[in-house]
């Protein structure tokens, strides 16, 4: 860990307000790269000396595990039928971070009564807070995709130079919107073939969001299109590990220093502990 990092978490600290940023990883379409972002972006975070937990939120395929050639025994529904404590079911990765398998789990939390709910927050409370909690969830503009944005303190949307990723990644923007106005939005356009490609496709994303939906959306960032990705995942291990000097890489880690240097002067995160309270008020108001 540098000294730059210890001071900010030294600061962040004595002031008794440390809580973790959650950041909501979607994308408007399935294959855009998400998940590899997801898992990558938290080990260059934790590599710079960072506390991170992984959420796998995505219900319709669970990849967090695949990529890192893992198997979790338990996950969140394990915990909610009460089998198991939920620290039992984080798992301290080689990579640096910790993961949180959800599951079908998720589809259990609706369905929690106020005790329960009051039970698992607490139950959350004790893990402690870390940095960064990344949400990796599933693609589209399902309910599910949306309450979990929705919860997050912050958002990026993963998208390619594909026309169909363009639109559909317009089509999340859209929905987040309407829903969270008020919502950070960021933007990473993943598998360019040059600068210059991802820096139009971001401003075309970016123009049509504040024009139509009068809704700022922030550049973060682009990856280029690297042949060590498809490689990684074949070998289920992050491109970021067995390739940290690929260019892809190299985008992931620049991603990761842009989002760790915004840390000082914006708006502090709500918490792990947070980021469920939100998520079950949103489920009581669809309830409803």
């Amino acid at each position: 860990m540098d000294q730059a990092t210890n001071l900010r978490r030294l600061v962040l600290e004595s002031d008794g307000v440390r809580k973790t940023r959650t950041i909501a990883i979607t994308s408007g379409k399935g294959g855009v790269g998400k998940t590899s972002f997801a898992v990558a972006l938290s080990i260059a975070l934790a590599r710079d000396g960072s506390r991170v937990t992984l959420l796998d939120a995505d219900l319709g395929l669970a990849n967090v595990n695949v990529i890192l050639g893992i198997i979790p025994k338990y996950n969140l529904y394990h915990v909610i039928k009460g089998k198991k404590k939920l620290k039992d079911i984080v798992i301290d990765v080689p990579e640096g971070f910790k993961i949180i398998a959800g599951a079908s789990g998720f589809h259990q939390l609706a369905n929690l009564e106020a005790k329960q709910r009051q039970d698992f927050i607490e139950a959350v409370s004790d893990l402690g807070e870390d940095d960064y909690m990344i949400v990796d969830t599933g693609a589209g503009i399902s309910q599910n995709v949306l309450s979990f944005v929705g919860a997050a303190d912050e958002v990026i949307v993963v998208t390619t130079p594909e026309p169909t990723a363009i639109t559909d990644a317009y089509g999340i923007i859209k929905s987040i919107a309407s829903q969270a106005p008020d919502k950070p939005v960021r933007l990473v356009v993943n598998r360019v073939q040059t600068v210059s490609e991802g820096r139009k496709v971001a401003e075309r994303v970016i123009n049509i969001a504040g024009q139509f939906l009068n809704i700022k959306v922030e550049n973060l960032g682009f990856i280029f299109d690297d042949i060590y990705v498809p490689k990684s995942i074949r070998n289920q291990k992050p491109f970021i590990v067995s390739y940290p000097k690929s260019k892809a890489s190299s985008c992931i880690f620049i991603i990761a220093d842009r989002i760790a240097n915004r840390e000082m002067g914006e708006s502090k995160g709500s918490g792990i502990a947070g980021f469920f309270k939100q998520l079950f008020k949103q489920e009581s108001l669809e309830a409803d």
